[in-house]
């Protein structure tokens, strides 16, 4: 193999995750912090498929009363409204606020959802050992990392409407249950993206070499 293609672990070192550090291996046997920020070291993630689908199910479990309970309960003039996150979609879409169903859709339904099925793909990948395109798989995990945050958009809104909307007996806003379930799926999808190591992309397609 040619010596500018070897890897890290071919050559006998051991990168750090928080701060890029290479360090020998045998380094990293007697001293397990990495000597710049002091983070733990280990070849490769520990436990990470394991932990990473945990997660995705854990994420699976609450995406489901997040999208089917209310996540917003307006009081007008005595009659409550409950809506979902679908039927507010729904309504900035029939009101002609296509710019805003359109932010809330992406951010609050197509995001965590894809999210969650690139990180199924990348894991059932590594699991049946795919050589498959690993630098386009690594790009999709990539962008999982980048933007799952923004999901929070949503939570974000309720949350402005909620301190906003006050007067009393006339028009009030309320967060629904739906609302903790989502920042949970939110959160948790953020951690199983964390806890995927996309060397493990790579793994398959050294050992084929």
């Amino acid at each position: 193999m040619n010596a500018q293609l070897l890897t890290a672990r071919q050559l006998g070192l051991v990168s750090c995750h928080d701060c890029r550090l290479l360090i020998e291996a045998q380094q990293v046997h007697a001293h397990p912090h990495c000597p710049r920020c002091g983070a733990h070291l280990h070849l490769r993630k520990p436990n990470s498929l394991a932990r990473t689908w945990a997660l995705v199910w854990a994420a699976l479990i609450c995406l489901v009363p997040a999208n089917l309970l209310p996540m917003t309960i307006t009081t007008a003039l005595g009659t409550k409204q409950a809506d979902t996150i679908m039927s507010g979609v729904i309504y900035f879409m029939q009101s002609g606020s296509w710019e805003v169903a359109t932010v809330i859709f992406v951010a609050s339904i197509f995001v965590p959802c894809a999210k969650l099925l690139i990180l199924i793909y990348l894991l059932l990948s590594v699991r049946f050992r795919s050589a498959w395109r690993p630098r386009d798989r690594t790009v999709l995990y990539r962008l999982t990392e980048l933007v799952g945050r923004w999901s929070m958009v949503d939570i974000y809104v309720v949350t402005i409407l909620v301190a906003l909307v006050r007067l009393g007996a006339i028009a009030a806003i309320e967060a629904g249950p739906a609302a903790v379930y989502f920042a949970a799926v939110v959160v948790i999808t953020m951690f199983a993206a964390e806890s995927f190591d996309p060397r493990l992309i790579w793994d398959v397609v050294e050992e084929d070499v």
